[in-house]
């Protein structure tokens, strides 16, 4: 079953969600998001209410405020077990607190507390983030607000404090109770060819004689009930650039990250062809076989399945792989299996083996283990000559990604990653991550539009001959100097964009000065460089975009997760976090309403919130995730083997109707 974000209480109670609105705004590949969500306690006691939505891996929340009937609460930035305390207090001194972080589990599913919601009030609730937009294989930028958070899989651990423990109701989708709205402008100076999404939207306004700003705007009705995805095609997309972004006003008295202008790089290497082709490789190709893969891709009307759709792309590679190579293909659940007991040579007759094997494959091994096949792979020796490429193929259904991507990490220097996502609600977090970890790329499967584009250039991008000693260097005028925030780029792909990050620190030359930044790199042994010149007048932006992306790009390679995060690096994504405003496994934002002298009143009471039924699970059994799946085994989060969430929170007042702390 497809779980719906939205304010939940205690028990998973309805609390009325009357809107979502969300203003997006898209200039050249980057994109802000302002997302606010509506809601009203239409009932006579107070509640004690909590929401669980989904964010795009790659999203740097920066901002997160509440407005109770008509007053604004800004939100502070804090270490987590801090926000946890000032929050816990505030509740039992019966103050209205709030309380957003990431889930301890998964960076792209974020919980927030909202604690003694009084009867009659009125609660927006909106967050801001920024992200860098994904180059798609026909040059399109894709942009993507999840929308469905799907369940993920429990196995061997314990995972309390995960906000994806929960077991509201299910309703049909004409009766959810709440509308939303969307309103996206774009611009670029280069101009806009067109702009297509997979939800209805209404004809597409463009500004500028040379339709370099566009407006366009969701149908009424929609329901929420996919992920909206916009692909943005611009006249031009591979134009290197650099912004350089005005740091906090001198008379701040901000000190640290925030102080300095930031620079943002943005290059497209024109890496030519390789004079001889590679013919060498390991290709592994680890197939997602657990129950939900038997879903459908997404709500559209005949939608194809997941697992017929990762066969479909495996079966395509499988049909290109270079003769002489080495392969194998690994199908995990509970259990994993191998067509072969070890990597083979690729001829006519393994081909056509492996190709049989996959037509009969099925989603049918139970819950998404991915950990243990991984591990599995790893011990495997080494073929001379032949680097491992793995390929991953799954929808994401993971409780605890960082483990996962810590063991992809762990094992970075031996092989490349690369990762497709299958179907609406796949977790970014897991396919971005274990890609990114080692030095592969990600794709998202969400329909057959585009599939053999993605396809293909993953196996082209895996037989490419590696760029070896990457290097950026900056010239810049005396006095100034670049501290690079990216991580060391180690990958280089044909075709592929490339950002960095740097904090310009010293002395601003006047307006007219120039610097320029440099990158270099080897291909074959013959040494290659881009360059690029640009002014180092920064710009002002309220938003402080460029910093935040760069405090994201930092955080992305530094912070493991709450428990897994590095001692060594805690420190450091902490104090980035908080300098920036940008949230992370170690801080999460809180704050408490002052506006209200006098204490809330009464027990407070838990409203369940109903998610909607996707895919027909009302017409199907036996029922597991919402499609009928034989021999379903696994402990997903399913209404049947839930446990009951418990609270994070100590000291709270008794609430009625059995929600307890």
């Amino acid at each position: 079953m497809v779980l719906r974000g939205g304010l939940l209480t205690r028990k998973e109670e309805p609390v009325p969600l009357k809107s979502i609105c969300v203003t997006l705004s898209i200039r050249e590949f980057v994109a802000g998001v302002s997302a606010t969500l509506n809601y009203e306690n239409e009932e006579d006691v107070p509640l004690e209410t909590f929401f669980v939505f989904p964010m795009d891996d790659d999203s740097a929340v920066y901002s997160f405020e509440a407005v109770v009937d008509g007053k604004k609460i800004k939100a502070e930035l804090q270490e987590k077990r801090k926000a946890h305390s000032i929050y816990e207090s505030a509740i039992s001194n019966r103050r209205q607190a709030f309380l957003l972080e990431e889930d301890k589990y998964s960076r792209d599913v974020f919980c927030c507390n909202v604690g003694n919601l009084n009867p009659g009030s009125k609660v927006a609730l909106t967050l801001k983030s920024v992200q860098e937009l994904p180059l798609e294989a026909d040059g399109a930028l894709r942009y993507v607000l999840p929308a469905v958070l799907n369940p993920r899989y429990r196995g061997s651990g314990s995972f309390e404090d995960s906000c994806l423990d929960m077991k509201p109701p299910v309703v049909p989708l004409e009766d959810l109770p709440y509308t939303f709205s969307m309103v996206a402008t774009i611009s670029s100076q280069h101009g806009i060819e067109r702009i297509q999404s997979n939800c209805p939207f209404s004809p597409t306004e463009y500004l500028g004689e040379y339709k370099t700003s566009a407006q366009v705007s969701l149908a009424d009705g929609h329901k929420f009930d996919r992920d909206v995805e916009l692909l943005i095609y611009y006249s031009e997309v591979h134009t290197p650039t650099v912004a350089v972004e005005m740091g906090q006003p001198k008379d701040n008295p901000v000190d640290g990250f925030m102080k300095d202008p930031s620079a943002m790089v943005c290059f497209y290497p024109n890496i030519p062809e390789a004079q001889s082709p590679v013919i060498c490789g390991e290709f592994v190709f680890l197939m997602d076989r657990s129950g939900s893969m038997q879903c459908p891709i997404s709500k559209q009307d005949k939608s194809q399945l997941r697992i017929e759709a990762a066969k479909e792309t495996l079966l395509l590679l499988l049909k290109s792989l270079p003769i002489g190579c080495y392969f194998n293909v690994y199908g995990f659940g509970s259990s994993y299996e191998a067509f072969f007991p070890n990597s083979v040579q690729y001829t006519q007759q393994t081909m056509e083996e492996a190709l049989r094997r996959v037509k009969l494959m099925q989603a049918d091994l139970g819950g998404t283990e991915i950990l243990t096949p991984l591990q599995i792979i790893y011990r495997e020796p080494s073929i001379a000559g032949h680097p491992l490429q793995l390929f991953v193929f799954t929808d994401g259904e993971v409780t605890d990604t960082f483990n996962i991507i810590n063991e992809v990490k762990r094992n970075r220097l031996r092989h490349r990653c690369f990762s497709f996502g299958i179907g609406e609600g796949a977790s970014t977090s897991l396919i971005k991550g274990i890609a990114r970890v080692a030095g592969g790329t990600s794709e998202f499967i969400t329909g057959k539009d585009r599939m053999q584009f993605k396809a293909l250039r993953a196996l082209k991008r895996a037989l490419q001959p590696a760029v070896e000693d990457i290097s950026v260097s900056w010239d810049l005028p005396r006095g100034l100097s670049a501290k690079m925030l990216s991580p060391e780029q180690t990958v280089l792909y044909k075709g592929q964009r490339l950002i960095v990050y740097a904090l310009l620190s010293g002395t601003m030359p006047p307006a007219e000065a120039t610097g320029e930044v440099n990158l270099k790199y080897t291909l074959q042994g013959k040494s290659l460089e881009n360059r690029v010149t640009f002014s180092l007048q920064p710009k002002p932006d309220d938003n402080f975009t460029i910093h935040r992306l760069a405090a994201k790009s930092f955080l992305q390679a530094k912070d493991m997760g709450f428990r897994d995060t590095p001692a060594k690096d805690k420190k450091d994504v902490l104090k980035i976090s908080i300098d920036c405003g940008v949230i992370s496994s170690q801080t999460a934002f809180i704050a408490v309403n002052k506006n209200v002298n006098k204490p809330v009143q009464g027990p407070l009471t838990c409203r369940d919130v109903p998610r909607p039924i996707l895919f027909g699970a009302a017409s199907m059994m036996p029922q597991y995730h919402g499609c009928a799946l034989p021999n379903a085994k696994s402990s997903y989060f399913s209404p049947a083997s839930q446990p009951t969430r418990t609270s994070r929170y100590v000291g709270m007042p008794d609430r009625q109707d059995g929600c307890k702390p």
